[in-house]
């Protein structure tokens, strides 16, 4: 049996009983998480600029770049955000920059997760570099936009056919190699636009008039809901300043459940942040600070005044926010020494981020002849759980006596869910282990309890069944 059902989950009324007790109760935990599906810090591998700045020197290699992250006691998720051409350099096959295979060693390495994105597109290195492979230039037509410090901003013609069927390739050959990776938590949506976000900024949209904008949009964004069927899909919150359709996008990707990203917390909009709050429950909200982001101690951004660090700020702002995933950049040196002086928010966000779950109370009923287990479930966290929470009671030896799954984002951030788990005859006085894990789009991922009571080797929470016949039961009267 999977045991992915749904749960019932109450409320639960006296009249059902014919005796119940409290068997265990737990209290929050403030330990850090580490390596949980759809939540947590992460550290980039790779920016738009490249690895560390130490590494971008020669001062680093990519080896000790990927290690200084990992190492962090804190770094749950290694993201990517890269060109197309550090993917693809000729038709018909992918050709990873070395940092990929990196990343992903690691990841496997100290049980982290993965995401990344692809960019299209990037203001960084033009004129001298475009974001898409060399072998495409001369096929895809581009759209002179503004003028850069370096010379002139080009866009693609998104909207070419050959634009088009390159960026199908694109997609087919990465969701063959990656979609559904076990370490893989998300791939940020390929948008039209600077870095991949749905905007050229200050400049013009390369694209004739609005209709051709949202149509092309809307076609990269079907194309790629397509493609993708096991990872989940996170899609930019940014405005539809250049007038290409993004509202109509955002609401399609949460029709289609996607997650959200923002890549400012400071400085985003009334809009933006609506959309984190208002966003569904299992919905997971990326985040990071756009500005300053290498950590170094001495530059005046970080601070401290009578408020503390503007990053430290900026992460409570993040929590304000609701935020699964916090981003810390790629300067993994930086960041240790940044949390000897700073540990205060991180600490914080390290125990309040994405979902924590636990099960507050344990009841146990005679029904039907045999015992039954109610269990109210919390979340400590900000966030939803991004899925199904699929609980499980178990013996000694891991069978599965009983279990399904709570409804989609339950238990919701500060709140309580009931569920009831039917045992089979003969489980009285024993000793059961509940075990939770996260079911999203078919995979099953492994979560631990953020209880401060002690739990088993293997994560599972124990309690232990009263005997029929001892004293303190209580009963309908």
């Amino acid at each position: 049996m999977e045991f992915t059902l749904g749960l019932p989950q109450g409320n639960f009324t006296i009249e059902q009983d014919r005796g119940w007790r409290t068997i265990a109760t737990t209290t929050a935990s403030r330990r850090h998480l580490r390596g949980c599906y759809g939540m947590g810090f992460a550290g980039y591998t790779w920016e738009e600029n490249g690895p560390s700045l130490p590494a971008r020197a020669g001062e680093q290699s990519l080896e000790e770049h990927v290690r200084a992250l990992c190492e962090l006691p804190f770094c749950d998720c290694l993201y990517i955000r890269c060109d197309w051409r550090q993917v693809q350099s000729r038709a018909g096959r992918l050709d990873f920059d070395p940092i990929w295979d990196l990343t992903l060693a690691a990841a496997e390495q100290y049980n982290l997760r993965v995401g990344f994105r692809v960019q299209l597109s990037s203001p960084n290195f033009q004129p001298e570099q475009l974001a898409m492979p060399d072998f495409l230039q001369d096929k895809i037509p581009f759209v002179e936009i503004g003028q850069s410090k370096r010379g002139v901003y080009r866009e693609p013609r998104y909207d070419h056919p050959a634009f088009r069927a390159a960026f199908a390739e694109l997609n087919q050959l990465l969701a063959e190699r990656l979609d559904g990776h076990p370490r893989l938590d998300f791939m940020d949506l390929m948008m039209y636009g600077f870095w991949g976000e749905g905007h050229t900024g200050a400049h013009p949209k390369p694209f004739d008039d609005f209709y051709t904008a949202e149509r092309t949009f809307c076609d990269m964004t079907e194309l790629q809901l397509a493609a993708w069927k096991k990872t989940r899909i996170a899609v930019n919150t940014q405005p539809d300043i250049n007038e290409v359709g993004n509202d109509r996008l955002h609401r399609a990707c949460l029709d289609a459940g996607t997650w959200l990203r923002s890549d400012s917390i400071y400085t985003e909009e009334p809009q933006q942040v609506g959309m984190m709050r208002n966003r569904p429950t299992p919905c997971a909200l990326i985040l990071e600070d756009g500005a300053k982001r290498a950590y170094r101690l001495d530059e005046p951004y970080l601070a401290a005044d009578a408020q503390g660090p503007r990053m430290d700020r900026n992460m409570r702002l993040a929590l304000d926010a609701g935020a699964s995933y916090w981003s810390l950049w790629t300067e993994g040196n930086n960041i240790a020494k940044y949390y000897e002086q700073y540990p205060d928010a991180i600490n914080e966000m390290s125990a309040r981020i994405g979902y924590r779950v636990r099960p507050a109370w344990v009841w146990q009923r005679k029904r039907y002849e045999t015992d039954e287990l109610v269990v109210a479930f919390a979340n400590d966290g900000v966030a939803g759980v991004p899925g199904r929470l699929r609980v499980t009671v178990q013996d000694q030896a891991g069978n599965i006596l009983a279990g399904g799954t709570l409804d989609a984002g339950a238990p919701e951030p500060g709140r309580l869910q009931q569920a009831a788990f039917m045992l089979p005859t003969g489980c009285e006085g024993k000793t059961l282990y509940l075990k939770a894990e996260v079911l999203d789009l078919g995979q099953l991922h492994p979560v631990p309890w953020a209880c401060a009571e002690e739990l088993e080797a293997d994560g599972r929470f124990a309690v232990t069944l009263c005997g029929h016949e001892e004293k303190g039961w209580r009963y309908r009267v």
